[in-house]
């Protein structure tokens, strides 16, 4: 190989890689250290950048929905005012979703809890009657129970003694470990305000900014390299952006169904954990069996019969889900064929667990549309058909 100046950039840019590389291996527990720190110097921003892509997501519907709403009367002025009214009805509309979910699904849970412990006592004699009952009968064809018997009342009195205790445990708990992670409260504040100060900023200027950046590549890089990095970059922006739109509509199609399947079995606070479990649908196939435990909870404590109905329904609804609605809306919206969406996820979720999980769909996306364009080009230019 001659070591001419692009040879020779490239030797010293792998000879860097491979000290880095060592470095690290040799030194886990300061590379660790010094990436945690990198992280929290710019957790702002990154936050920042979080909440500027997910609000993105509003805001682009919402203004399509402003031009078509002026008609032929948009003008200089109403193009003036789209940005700042669009941006703060996104914001609006993000925060009220957030806020809604939690004030209706915490004081439901609430109120569940406290019925159950008051109908403790009740249940607790039916159990002992149905007991009573089916000892009775396997008497009969020599078959014996054990005796069964509870004092509802004291049970109810020790459940409510443990929830107090505990309850304030768990409180006092949360709220040192959110001061110890965030080093206090004001912190936390203002980490916060900054975020989604600079989150607002970026959606402000979005399109002065992805000028700049394309500036900025165009000056570092060659024209080809440039030209690639751009397209990957519009791509790996296309694809998560559709990934989020099409993971939203997929868990509210789950939400529904699961609403109407709990409507038709009658099932109790069917509004309630529809919401939940379309909420934890947002975590790509196996979201929505966290919410089958929070759901199937809230059931048990009122019919514990109707629990297992739940859960029941809630397995095959799962499985329309995985097969049929998932690779469908969200393997389409990507441009990810149903049978990679499911092997993305599975490999994501052992690899990464949870993150894995979130950003295998739209990562496994970009790589797929990489090498089908790969794949072509060389076709092409052997002559073949893609």
């Amino acid at each position: 190989m001659d070591l001419n100046r692009k040879n020779t950039k490239r030797l010293v840019l792998l000879i860097a890689f491979g000290v880095v590389l060592y470095w690290v291996l040799t030194n886990p527990s300061q590379a660790w250290r010094f990436v945690s720190g990198f992280f929290s110097l710019f957790f702002p921003f990154l936050l920042g950048g979080c909440l500027a892509f997910l609000v993105n997501v509003v805001l682009r519907p919402v203004e399509r929905g402003w031009r078509r709403l002026w008609g032929k009367r948009y003008g200089p002025r109403q193009d003036k005012a789209r940005r700042p009214v669009c941006l703060l009805v996104s914001v609006l509309l993000v925060i009220g979703v957030v806020f809604a979910l939690f004030f209706v699904i915490v004081p439901s849970l609430k109120d569940s809890i406290v019925n159950f412990v008051n109908l403790l006592p009740e249940r607790i004699l039916q159990l002992q009657n149905w007991w009573n009952q089916l000892s009775s009968f396997l008497a009969e064809h020599g078959a014996h129970l054990p005796d069964f018997s509870l004092n509802g009342q004291e049970m109810q009195q020790k459940i409510l003694d443990w929830m107090r205790q505990y309850g304030d445990q768990f409180l006092n708990t949360t709220i040192s470990t959110a001061i110890g992670i965030t080093s206090s409260v004001v912190s936390l504040i203002f980490n916060l305000v900054l975020a989604l100060a600079f989150a607002l900023y970026l959606l402000a200027q979005k399109e002065a900014l992805t000028r700049q950046a394309k500036k900025v590549v165009q000056a570092i890089f060659s024209s080809k390299r440039a030209q690639q990095i751009t397209e990957l970059a519009h791509m790996t922006n296309r694809a998560f952006s559709n990934f989020v739109t099409g993971q939203l509509t997929e868990a509210l199609i789950l939400g529904c169904l699961c609403f109407l399947g709990m409507l038709i079995f009658r099932l109790p606070y069917a509004g309630v954990i529809s919401v939940i479990i379309g909420f934890t649908a947002l975590i790509p196939i196996f979201g929505a069996f966290i919410g089958v435990a929070i759901g199937a909870l809230l059931i048990l404590l009122v019919n514990p019969i109707q629990a297992l109905w739940f859960i029941l329904f809630i397995i095959v609804l799962q499985q329309i889900e995985s097969n049929v609605i998932y690779p469908r809306v969200v393997g389409k919206s990507v441009g990810l064929p149903g049978i990679w969406v499911l092997a993305a996820v599975t490999i994501g979720g052992n690899a990464f667990g949870l993150l894995g999980m979130l950003f295998a769909v739209p990562l496994c996306s970009v790589l797929y549309a990489v090498a089908r364009r790969v794949v072509h080009r060389r076709l092409a230019q052997k002559g073949l058909a893609p």
